[in-house]
């Protein structure tokens, strides 16, 4: 849904007003540090307490915790960007049509609604924690149907204005928040004195939560410096551009993330009960699940990419300008997204100093990298600068991982898990890129690339061994069941 409503946000705000939507992505990325590494804690702590690790009363006091500090947070992180509007309207982004009042307006309101955000990340990542995928994607589909819904008739009924978008997009963050907290007090036992601020449970995870907050620290770094430079030496229009690209590409980590919530805590639980060949075997069913998912999708979206964003805005001009940085973009998400659950299991052994080190290799190379390019090949050289990066934390960041957890997995996942199943699907979509016609009609057009998705996901499920063994696992299931019947 989020991406569904993208051109229409476009068609009603124009281009400059959407760079705002890329402007407030960014802030909210960085004020990811704020949490002092408290969300991925919290899914870690929660995994944990399903595990049988902390008592009911010991899990309460730490959610209590937390969300007194988050609160504080937020309040803070809304008054900075209200005081820091003016500024950042007038001396750092370069608006040609939007007035500087009204950027200043918008800058206003994000800074509510990320406030509003940071504490609704804290439920988010104890429903994921306490294993409650399922409920809690039924609500983000919901509520983003919402989102883009609401929006569209606000802009037709009301005022096609970025500050009215914004006003909207708070009203939903707090039904968001209403939402999750009510699920997370729901699930957790109640206990005699309901949840306490505890400096102790505080202390007790201190070092992973550090650990987290410098992990952070570094990642945005990393991605985000690309967005922080053209952010200040593009024009809105043309930085509105490169944020569509990245979002195109952002469906990848979509489909990741909600791969690896649901197997984070599968990891977490099975550590604490010792089980190396239950470890092992999940561990590499995610990883086959998310070349299977992730890769299908990056592959069409590359070889159709020209098509698709037609199909998808309506405007060829639009599509020219977008196409050559979406494929860069995707291909380096791709990359990214190979490393989430090798990434999640670093974090279930509690191992965060890799990741730190990993990084900050890379921010030695990329910061200065970006520096020097991005002036000089703008958004083209950012997006490849994205790709170098991914492609050498593949390579030298997955052999250090591997010397110290997971020791004989290697090979296997570079070949079982990766290599595999994504020459099978590199080989479907470009069969069915060379099959496609040049022209057809609107649901023509649709049809293949749905077509395509399909052949591809099913084709490169085939290549990965454990994904082909559940979907026979599950054939055979739905036999034995049907002979009973």
């Amino acid at each position: 849904m989020e991406l569904a409503f993208i051109p229409v946000y476009i068609k009603y705000l124009g281009i400059e007003a959407y760079g705002l939507i890329g402007i407030f992505a960014l802030l909210q990325a960085w004020l990811t540090l704020l949490d002092m590494g408290m969300t991925p804690t919290l899914i870690r702590e929660m995994a944990r307490f399903t595990g049988g690790a902390h008592s009911a009363q010991a899990i309460r006091d730490l959610l209590r915790s937390i969300e007194i500090i988050a609160f504080g947070m937020a309040i803070s992180v809304a008054l900075g960007i209200w005081a820091a509007s003016g500024w950042l309207a007038s001396d750092w982004l370069i608006a040609e049509k939007l007035p500087v009042d009204t950027v200043a307006k918008a800058f206003a309101v994000m800074g509510v609604i990320i406030a509003l955000r940071f504490i609704e990340n804290i439920y988010r990542s104890s429903i994921v924690g306490l294993q409650k995928q399922v409920l809690l994607n039924i609500i983000n589909s919901f509520t983003a149907t919402l989102r883009g819904i609401g929006a569209v008739g606000i802009f037709i009924w009301m005022s096609s204005t970025i500050e009215a978008f914004f006003l909207w997009q708070g009203v939903i963050s707090v039904l968001n928040l209403v939402l999750f907290a009510l699920i997370v007090y729901r699930t957790l036992p109640m206990v005699d004195h309901g949840g306490r601020f505890s400096r102790p449970a505080l202390q007790d995870i201190w070092h992973f939560s550090s650990g987290m907050v410098v992990i952070t620290f570094l990642s945005l770094l990393i991605t985000q410096m690309d967005k922080i430079l053209l952010s200040h030496i593009l024009t809105l229009k043309v930085f509105g551009y490169y944020v569509f690209a990245g979002v195109v590409a952002s469906g990848l980590n979509i489909l990741s993330t909600a791969i690896a919530d649901a197997y984070f805590p599968d990891f977490v639980k099975i550590l604490s009960h010792k089980d190396e060949i239950a470890l092992r075997r999940s561990y590499h069913q995610g990883a086959q699940l998310v070349i299977v998912v992730v890769g299908a999708a990056a592959f069409v979206l590359m070889l159709f990419a020209d098509r698709m964003l037609l199909l998808w805005t309506g405007d060829p001009i639009f599509t020219q300008q977008v196409t050559p940085i979406a494929i860069v973009l995707v291909f380096g998400t791709f990359i990214h997204c190979l490393l989430v659950i090798p990434y999640q299991m670093q974090l279930a052994y509690g191992w965060t100093s890799i990741t730190i080190r990993v990084n900050t290799v890379a921010i030695a190379i990329f910061v200065p990298a970006n520096v020097l390019i991005v002036p000089i090949y703008g958004v083209m050289g950012a997006a490849w600068l994205w790709v170098v990066l991914n492609v050498g934390c593949f390579i030298f960041g997955m052999n250090y991982m591997y010397r110290r957890i997971l020791t004989t997995e290697k090979w296997i996942w570079y070949r079982d898990d990766v290599l595999f199943p994504m020459v099978v699907a590199a080989a479907a979509t470009l069969v069915c890129r060379w099959m496609l016609p040049v022209q057809l009609s609107l649901v023509g057009e649709l049809l293949v690339l749905v077509s395509s998705y399909v052949a591809t996901i099913a084709l490169s499920s085939l290549a990965a061994p454990l994904i082909r063994k559940s979907l026979f696992d599950f054939v055979r299931k739905l036999n034995k069941q049907r002979s009973r019947i």
